[in-house]
């Protein structure tokens, strides 16, 4: 009998979990809420009892798996296979998440960050149609990076894959949670782009939807400048302009340095679709080198939440293929 491997991506909400072929494809999946009170003292128990339940409930055991490969938010250690900074966890001191699920299963188990995880997930099955070179960025609540170079996650020293935190403008003065300003993620992710409309609303003098909504004190997000932008409200167009000059020209730096064959676009912003890569193509080709616009090309994330599990499995099978 074929045996499998268990993929975890672990997040904040939720931990999703799924029995996945050695050739990527999901077999089962199942979820769990993420318990963090208590420092997140509970979440790896509970990601070790439900593996349980659900290889029982399935009629499988441990030993029909190669391993389990997880990703995580936080600064990940893949030798250690220790976490600490996950903050949307609680997890503010080392957790020796290896030592646990070796206790547990005593299988091999693998992990990485959540970001280069989902990359390798898009990279393997999903958008970057197995290129060995694709970098794909997470547009959410803010803004994550990988790096896939040869088939395999750049992680530098342990920061590799931070696009969110590249400067991209110097006269704005946004704070970034970071503690510097004006860092692609401030402005460009999910939030940056509702921070670039507030920070311009008071700028602009015309008739328009959006700037009244935003008057008003109304609760507007990502998806209402896009489609105020795309009902030709002319501020929301101006604030979609922005936001594109600024995504073309972090993807420039990055085509310019690592010249991957795909930038791939996910994450809840991405859920405008196309609109998005017709807004910064135009830049991007402004902005980069020319050759290397014909060789690097934007697209859009295809398998959505199953990244995570799926780069997570991938994460093993590249140990035993």
């Amino acid at each position: 009998m074929s045996k499998y491997i268990l993929g975890v991506d672990l997040g904040g909400t939720s931990v999703k979990m799924a029995v996945v072929s050695p050739d990527g494809e999901i077999m089962k999946k199942w979820s769990i809420g993420t318990n963090i009170i208590n420092d997140g003292e509970a979440i790896v128990p509970d990601i070790i009892d439900s593996i349980r339940d659900h290889l029982e409930l399935f009629q499988m055991d441990i030993n029909d798996f190669y391993g389990i490969g997880m990703g995580s938010p936080g600064v990940v250690d893949a030798d250690n296979k220790t976490v600490i900074g996950a903050y949307n966890l609680n997890w503010t001191k080392l957790q020796r998440i290896g030592e646990q699920m070796k206790d547990a299963f005593n299988i091999p188990f693998y992990i990485d960050n959540d970001a280069n995880v989902a990359a390798l997930g898009e990279q393997w099955k999903g958008a970057g149609n197995g290129a060995s070179n694709v970098v794909m960025m997470t547009l959410g609540t803010g803004i994550g990076g990988g790096v896939i170079n040869e088939g395999k996650i750049v992680r530098g020293q342990g920061g590799g894959g931070e696009i969110g935190h590249l400067q991209i403008t110097t006269d704005m003065d946004v704070q970034c949670t970071c503690g510097k300003t004006d860092c692609l993620e401030i402005l460009a992710s999910g939030k940056g782009i509702i921070n670039l409309a507030r920070y311009f609303s008071d700028r602009y003098e015309g008739n328009s939807e959006l700037k009244r909504q935003i008057d008003d004190g109304e609760n507007v997000g990502a998806e209402d400048i896009f489609n105020e932008a795309q009902n030709n409200d002319f501020f929301a167009g101006e604030i979609v302009d922005q936001w594109a000059k600024f995504m073309a020209l972090a993807c420039s730096h990055i085509a310019n340095v690592v010249n991957p064959k795909y930038i791939i676009l996910g994450g809840g912003v991405s859920a405008a679709g196309q609109y998005l890569i017709d807004l910064i193509n135009p830049y991007f080709k402004q902005y980069v080198f020319p050759q290397i616009f014909e060789s690097t090309s934007l697209r859009l994330a295809d398998i959505g939440n199953d990244a995570g599990v799926i780069g997570a499995a991938r994460l093993v099978e590249e140990a035993f293929s």
